[in-house]
């Protein structure tokens, strides 16, 4: 069997769901060891979950490119790996030419090739969709993992040996003058938008003239530095400590940040949750084996409410200017970790009973506390459930969960007077709050959804004729 052998350079792969970056947790490989294809090299941490990344391909490591708790954006050079070898199978069934043999001409050292990066002998290998380099977990398949073809035997600008941006010049129409750089990634064009930049006037690094998210936050740290002197440093008082926000700490700071530029307002209720509490406890005895417990009736209750007000059900696309509505309902719920709080999300919640919802919301909290979630369970949430009684607290306004449009926040239950038929007497109590969006509905639907879920938190077996 014929075999290609290349010197590669691995780039952080595409994590899918909208991440773009990771911070490196422990390396598996170390200089000199072999490696073979599919094997785990590093571990990775984004949006709180642990990640483990193989390369594609079997060789010598080389050189790792980056330390223990170093964050890096997805495409940058992970591991170099010397003498690496694809199979055909994995090459899409054909050998593959030697670095700089393509069109029978040989590339200089730091050329780029079709959006690859060529440092002499060694091959950048940029991830794509159905080339092998994917996530644990994720599978592999036998589309190709060579280089694309060179357009029109054109050559790009050269690059450092450590991937470092090339030279960037705007791009052409087809006129002779100057077009406008191409913006795929949503997130980019709102972190843009966030901080007022015109992308219109940014030279795009990426492949084929697009503009990444660096290109973005090279702008607007430049616009962000003095220009007058700089003045001298103050020095910090003893006993103060300063956290790095990155991985997951940066990760919540940037989505807080969003939900902030939200025109978003809270209403609340105060709701007598004793019904709830025996409609659980009769639940349990009649069901032994499953634990269903006052989550998953107060996530069922949700669902049902989301299908009668399907304004909160949704999110808003800010590009186009328009509200999008789902069809499904895919309910995120808060749960506290050692590593923080995390949102997992149960797909497609109103397909479930609450027998069933309860089974997964064990099922997906015991993953977040092992530290064993993969990132798509953390991401696509359109409506969440944040239970913040448990730390022993009556309310909270709720931040939103962006983008999603709401949240429903629930206080502890707790004895507490309330009027009973005209008199004062000890009953369970506990305090609903629903953030949302103003944009996708008024408070009228609001308010309207909230009463819904208390009126059957109150009376758990009205929700009956909702089922």
């Amino acid at each position: 069997m014929t075999t290609a052998t290349h010197h590669r350079v691995f780039t952080l792969p595409d994590l899918g769901e909208g991440l773009t970056e990771a911070e490196i947790v422990a390396w598996r490989v170390a200089v000199g060891s072999t490696v073979e294809v599919d094997q785990v090299v590093v571990e990775v941490e984004t949006v709180k979950a642990a990640v483990e990344i193989p390369v594609p391909y079997a060789g010598t490591v080389l050189e790792l490119h980056a330390g223990v708790g170093t964050v890096l954006a997805v495409g940058a050079p992970l591991v170099s790996v010397a003498g690496a070898t694809a199979s055909p199978s994995r090459a899409g069934g054909g050998t593959r030419p030697s670095a700089g043999e393509a069109g029978g001409e040989r590339l200089p050292v730091g050329e780029v090739d079709g959006g690859q990066l060529l440092l002499g002998e060694a091959e950048v290998v940029q991830p794509s969709v159905g080339s092998g380099r994917v996530l644990v977990g994720y599978g592999t398949s036998a589309g190709p993992v060579g280089r694309q073809p060179r357009a029109g035997g054109a050559s790009g600008s050269s690059r450092s040996a450590r991937g470092a941006p090339p030279s960037r010049g705007g791009q052409t129409d087809g006129g002779g003058g100057t077009a406008a750089p191409l913006v795929i990634s949503p997130l980019v064009r709102s972190l843009a938008r966030r901080h007022g930049v015109d992308v219109a006037r940014l030279t795009p690094s990426g492949p084929h003239g697009v503009l990444v998210r660096r290109d973005v936050e090279e702008a607007i740290a430049q616009a962000a530095r003095p220009t007058g002197p700089v003045p001298a440093p103050v020095q910090d008082p003893g006993g103060v400590e300063r956290i790095p926000l990155r991985g997951r700490l940066r990760t919540a700071a940037e989505k807080l940040s969003r939900s902030s530029t939200v025109p978003s307002a809270t209403t609340w209720v105060d709701v007598e949750a004793t019904g709830l509490l025996r409609t659980r406890d009769a639940l349990r005895a009649s069901r032994p084996g499953q634990d269903i417990g006052l989550l998953a009736l107060v996530a069922r209750i949700c669902v049902a409410g989301l299908r009668r007000f399907p304004e909160l059900n949704s999110t808003v696309d800010e590009e186009r200017g328009e509200i999008v509505r789902f069809s499904h309902v895919h309910l995120g719920f808060a749960a506290q970790t050692d590593n923080g709080l995390v949102v997992p999300v149960v797909r497609d919640a109103h397909r479930m009973t609450t027998a069933d919802l309860a089974a997964e919301l064990t099922r997906l909290t015991g993953q977040a506390r092992s530290g064993g979630m993969r990132p798509h369970t953390l991401v696509g949430g359109t409506f969440t459930l944040n239970n913040y009684g448990v730390f022993g607290v009556d309310g909270s306004a709720p931040l939103l969960n962006h983008p999603e449009a709401a949240m429903l926040g629930v206080g502890r239950i707790a004895d507490k007077p309330w009027a009973v038929d005209g008199r004062l007497a000890v009953r369970k109590v506990t305090q609903l709050a629903l953030t949302f969006d103003h944009r996708v509905c008024g408070g009228a639907t609001a308010a309207g959804f909230l009463r819904y879920v208390a009126d059957r938190v109150e009376h758990p077996g009205v929700l009956l004729a909702d089922l």
